[in-house]
């Protein structure tokens, strides 16, 4: 069975172009600056989503100059996609043959917020899909060609506890192929690590939700009712992305508290009186991504490292948004939603129309990840009851499983799998 998919249009053109005679048709057509302006983001901030990478189309040196020179290979390219193959939009395929990747029992590395299996799901059905591309083929992942790849070099992800999931998935794709006694996991306080020493490789994940530093920087006291930023600190956490060679970032779902965002800007998060302003949740996001860019303009080394930013990671916490019941969400669902156009109503088109704008202007090379669309229709896919829970159950809670489903974090195997095996066609044929 085949479930056909497509990418859904971020916002229609305002305008449209009509003609009452011939002779109008003849005649060049002005558009009035301010609706020009107004256009001009949206057509690009739709050619950076749903198109190729950053570096490709951003990078300081077109394919031919003047001089017809050639485009420089990127770093740990080994081949390009087929011309005009865009690997994130395509449709989901069962395949049960090839599918899961591996197996929940057979990875030590996962946590049991994701060990679906282990915590009592019944079914195993949203393991079996496959992403297909339309019009051509991702390239299969291949551990060893990875592997091999890290040797002697270090690979981070950046982000919150989704980006961890990522993160755990690229481990669980890999450690088989590693024998015991030569690979470890360990965590330093925000810095997670594993290691494979006979590769000289490592592979880790740096809690840091927001990237610049906040009052959620602590990896397990995190939950705070109210979220504050301050200003510009990306550095606090940036001293430890240095000697990267593979950087993965995300960040999204700690910036939706609202319709402000706290911005500290002197002294201490834990100053009695503090001095803060507040921005709309799409001026400190912006403030954010342009910090990042900064950071990466700075400190990595566009001929010897990757950089890769992951869009937003979709949840389905109302499941009127598909055409369910009022009240509902991602709890028992089993199949995957089959509208080709769907958006979730969790996914702020605003926020994405920052990262197009900010990236826009930068020309720090970073292959942007579009796992937004894909992953929407994945309502079967999350954790929801099926984890370890956080603290005991009231018998309220309990009997209505709906009220404490997790419709944020995804089951491993699963569709962070799929995350991955875009990162690595990514990273080996941009």
């Amino acid at each position: 069975m085949h479930i056909y998919m497509q990418n859904t249009k971020i916002m229609k053109s305002p305008l449209s172009i009509s003609s009452s005679s011939s002779s109008n048709l003849r005649k060049p057509r002005i558009i009035s600056s301010p609706y020009l302006f107004s256009l001009l983001p949206f057509l690009l901030f739709v050619a950076i989503l749903y198109g190729e990478d950053f570096m490709c189309l951003f990078g300081s040196e077109r394919p031919f100059s003047r001089t017809v020179k050639k485009k420089e290979k990127l770093t740990f390219a080994v081949g390009t996609m087929e011309e005009g193959c865009d690997v994130f939009r395509g449709r989901w395929v069962r395949d049960e043959s090839n599918r899961p990747l591996y197996q929940e029992s057979e990875c030590p590395y996962i946590q049991p917020q994701l060990t679906c299996q282990e915590h009592g799901r019944p079914d195993k059905e949203y393991q079996y899909w496959r992403w297909q591309p339309h019009g051509c083929d991702l390239p299969r992942f291949n551990a060893t060609l990875m592997l091999e790849t890290l040797r002697g070099k270090r690979m981070m992800y950046v982000g919150d506890s989704l980006n961890r999931g990522q993160y755990v998935s690229m481990i669980c794709l890999l450690h088989s192929l590693i024998p015991e006694d030569q690979k470890s996991m360990e965590t330093f306080g925000s810095l997670t690590v594993f290691t494979a020493k006979e590769y000289n490789a490592t592979i880790e994940f740096y809690w840091a939700p927001l990237l610049l530093e906040s009052n959620s920087d602590d990896p397990v006291f995190h939950r705070v009712s109210k979220r504050i930023i301050r200003k510009d600190s990306i550095n606090k956490h940036g001293k430890h992305w240095k000697g990267v060679d593979i950087l993965v970032f995300n960040t999204y779902i700690w910036w939706m508290t609202g319709l402000k965002m706290r911005i500290l800007l002197n002294g201490s998060f834990d100053d009695e009186v503090k001095d803060i302003v507040e921005l709309t949740t799409e001026e400190a996001y912006r403030m954010g991504m342009e910090n990042m860019l900064r950071w990466v303009r700075l400190n990595m080394d566009p001929k010897k490292t990757r950089v890769f930013f992951t869009s937003m990671s979709p949840s389905h916490g109302k499941s009127i948004d598909w055409g369910g019941k009022e009240g509902g969400n991602c709890y028992n669902e089993t199949t995957m939603i089959e509208d080709p156009t769907y958006w979730g109503s969790d996914c702020r088109k605003s926020v994405m129309e920052v990262i197009g704008e900010v990236f826009s202007k930068s020309k720090v090379p970073i292959t942007f990840l579009n796992i937004t669309q894909l992953s929407s229709y994945r309502k079967d896919a999350h954790t929801s009851i099926y984890k370890k829970q956080w603290g005991p159950l009231t018998p309220e809670k309990l009997a209505n499983p709906v009220s404490y489903a997790d419709c944020v974090h995804w089951c491993l195997p699963g569709l962070q799998d799929t995350w991955n095996e875009l990162l690595f066609a990514k990273l080996f044929n941009p």
